[in-house]
């Protein structure tokens, strides 16, 4: 049996204030935002294919009833959490209607946009997230809850609710995989979020009157 021979440990020589600032520098580095040397404006994301690449989150806004697509929001920003209020406004400001109903997945569960929603009429689905400990109820009312968001804690624990909440797949799944098949959405033809909510614009555009003209019987 081979032994290896334990060589005498050597004592740093590198001082606490040296070791406070390494630390202080990966951290910055950790928070530092990924940025693409080709599109200044897009920022490197990891995609669904565990990849990163540079690249911008469009997001689109249907309606569930006839499936056109009624919002259009580009950001820099992989989160969807900030998403949730601007796309409401803009739908709001493109149909002059308050939406009665907002399903959306659980990326974009932040408290207090599901709490002004709420507050100005309009019922959010959205998936509870799961607690930490596993024996705490996440239906509960917590500490950081309002009337309004506990009102959408209540609401997500019932069959009704969830029944609901399935047809977000059927509606916003169908566009995305239409507008990824058909229309260019795996990647983006041009540069900067100005030009990429262009191409947002033209593929919504064409895929409403696509739909259109099935809806709408053509003269003879």
């Amino acid at each position: 049996m081979l032994a290896q021979r334990e060589e005498p440990k050597k004592k740093s020589t590198r001082s606490k204030k040296q070791t406070t600032k390494t630390n202080e520098k990966k951290k910055a580095k950790k928070k530092e935002r990924r940025v693409s040397t080709t599109d200044p404006e897009a920022r490197v994301m990891k995609m669904g294919d565990g990849g990163w690449r540079p690249s911008f989150n469009l997001q689109f806004a249907q309606d569930t009833k006839e499936n056109f697509i009624v919002g259009v929001g580009v950001t820099n920003v992989g989160s969807d959490k900030s998403q949730m209020l601007p796309m409401c406004a803009q739908v709001l400001a493109r149909t002059g209607v308050r939406p009665r109903e907002w399903l959306v997945d659980g990326g974009f569960v932040k408290l207090a946009a599901i709490h002004e929603m709420e507050a100005k009429g309009t019922r959010v689905y959205a998936p509870v997230p799961k607690p930490r400990d596993e024996e705490d109820d996440p239906y509960a009312r917590k500490p950081k809850d309002t009337d309004e968001t506990w009102r959408w804690r209540r609401r997500m624990k019932t069959e009704s609710a969830k029944r609901k909440y399935r047809q977000r797949g059927a509606h916003a799944e169908l566009v995305n995989a239409d507008l990824r098949a058909w229309r260019g959405l795996q990647q983006l033809p041009v540069r900067g979020e100005s030009k990429v909510r262009t191409v947002g614009l033209w593929m919504a555009l064409t895929y409403n009157l696509l739909k259109w003209t099935k809806l709408v019987p053509m003269p003879a």
